[in-house]
């Protein structure tokens, strides 16, 4: 294990973070808020201490391992959180140490839980600071280094193994950083048009940066206490769910339409899995609400369902109103699609739309082989057959995403919460959906859960996030042999 180049990373990663946090500061002074001294000296302390490492472990030319890769993933994630959420307690928006890791986790994760009562007390350059972790790390800040690490002399595809732990990663070019710059490059232009769209139905500059920060990402935080509920408009909400839309498709899809390649999207079996089962839910939520008269009108009962069936469905986040309140049935509805998320290669969380699919699929195989028990029934996807060690792979992923969403839900129920709060905060916090069900419903937050159970929940980003094995794999003794 080469310990002194994966503090270095960690350095550099550090050292982002810190150059970051000067984002805010513009904001800060316009609106003449009171935080900029806290972004100023939250932002020294980065950049002194992730240069001091980074200058100090350097050793260029060295080569990652694998095993160093996830290392570098895992306490990246740990170690951004940790540093990113210096600005919440030395401005004081969030002066408890737990609040402000849970917080800030929940950002880097792109969760969107959050533990804030009332966002809108908070000044403006810490509540852009909150959405702007949102944005990096969408699209990954591990990936977004990709990008500078091989000009520092560090290979970067042990990085990127560890990071894109899905079961497809599409490779646009055959360099891992050109791959990087290309997919931030999607990203960045997604961002810039749902920004023009919103400014254009009358949101403000930094509203619609901020909100389009946490749509892009699939993340969820809003400058609003009632969210995008807030604005009352159905415009607002029709930009907001194309673009959570688009932010839970597979870039590469992106990148191959831009292309040229329109049907791209056509040939991709996962998007029209996906497209199948949003427009399916959308359908059956809207009818349930109408019908037991959660809505006057079917239009206004299809506006909101299917707002709030996409951002749970892409793991956003976002909420137009409180549908906690929602019958039963509606509300299963959402807690289901929290589980499979969107598609490989987002920036949406949770088990991921291919897994689903695949495994979908190989259940009808075996079925066809108990009928025809000598015939050769291949699982196929996008038209080619699919072998069986990534099947048996997704099959072990899924039951351990299980395992651990169960045993989590358990452990939430035992710190006090009922049992609709516990699962749904514990299926969210794993799927980066944010708001759940009961207590910490989209009207409502995590701010009463007690202090285990916030650490607890923070794990389950951070395992959600990378896709559980991703951490795991540092605890098994294989790990650490030489």
């Amino acid at each position: 294990m080469n310990f002194k180049l994966i503090v270095s990373i960690l350095g550099f990663l550090i050292m982002c973070v810190g150059i970051a946090m000067l984002a805010p500061i513009p904001f800060s002074l316009h609106y003449g808020d009171a935080d900029v001294n806290a972004l100023l000296v939250s932002s020294a302390i980065c950049v002194f201490t992730g240069i001091l490492l980074w200058r100090v472990f350097r050793r260029p030319g060295e080569e990652l391992r694998v095993r160093d890769g996830f290392l570098i993933v895992t306490l990246g994630w740990i170690s951004v959180s940790l540093f990113g959420s210096i600005p919440f307690m030395i401005s004081g928006a969030v002066p408890s140490f737990t609040d402000a890791f849970f917080e800030t986790m929940s950002g880097f994760t792109t969760t969107g839980a959050s533990i804030l009562r009332d966002v809108e007390r908070l000044p403006h350059g810490i509540l852009f600071w909150r959405s702007f972790t949102h944005w990096m790390g969408g699209m990954g800040i591990i990936v977004l280094s990709l990008a500078v690490l091989p000009f520092l002399g560090i290979a970067g595809m042990q990085l990127y193994k560890a990071e894109a732990a899905g079961p497809t990663k599409d490779k646009l070019s055959p360099r891992i950083g050109e791959t990087a710059r290309l997919l931030w490059g999607v990203y960045v232009l997604l961002t810039v048009l749902e920004v023009i769209f919103l400014r254009i139905g009358g949101m403000s500059l930094f509203d619609s940066l901020c909100h389009a920060f946490g749509t892009i990402a699939t993340g969820g935080f809003s400058t609003k206490n009632s969210s995008i509920g807030f604005y009352k408009s159905a415009y607002v909400d029709a930009v907001v769910t194309v673009f959570m839309f688009l932010s839970a498709m597979n870039f590469a899809l992106h990148y191959a339409a831009l292309s040229g390649n329109i049907k791209a999207y056509l040939r991709n079996s996962e998007w029209k899995f996906f497209v199948m089962v949003l427009a399916g839910a959308v359908c059956v939520v809207t009818v349930v609400n109408f019908v037991h008269g959660q809505y006057p009108t079917l239009l206004e009962s299809l506006r909101f369902s299917a707002f709030n069936v996409v951002s749970v469905s892409t793991c956003t986040g976002f909420a137009t109103t409180d549908f906690a309140l929602w019958i039963p049935a509606a509300q299963i509805v959402l807690l289901l699609l929290m589980f499979p998320g969107g598609c490989a290669g987002s920036t949406s969380g949770a088990i991921k739309q291919v897994r689903v699919f695949l495994l979908l699929r190989n259940t009808l195989t075996e079925l066809k082989k108990l009928i025809h028990p000598k015939a050769v029934v291949p699982v196929r996807f996008c038209g080619q057959p699919v072998e069986p060690e990534i099947l048996s792979t997704i099959a072990a992923f899924f039951a351990t995403y299980v395992a651990v969403f169960a045993i989590a839900s358990l452990f939430m129920t035992i710190l006090g919460l009922d049992i609709v709060s516990a699962v749904s905060a514990t299926a969210t916090c794993m799927a980066g959906c944010g708001p759940g069900l009961g207590s910490v419903g989209p009207m409502s937050n995590y701010a009463d859960v007690p202090t285990i159970g916030k650490w607890l929940l923070s794990v389950c980003m951070l395992l959600g996030r990378l896709e559980l094995f991703t951490v795991f794999v540092i605890f098994t003794k294989a790990f650490w042999r030489a």
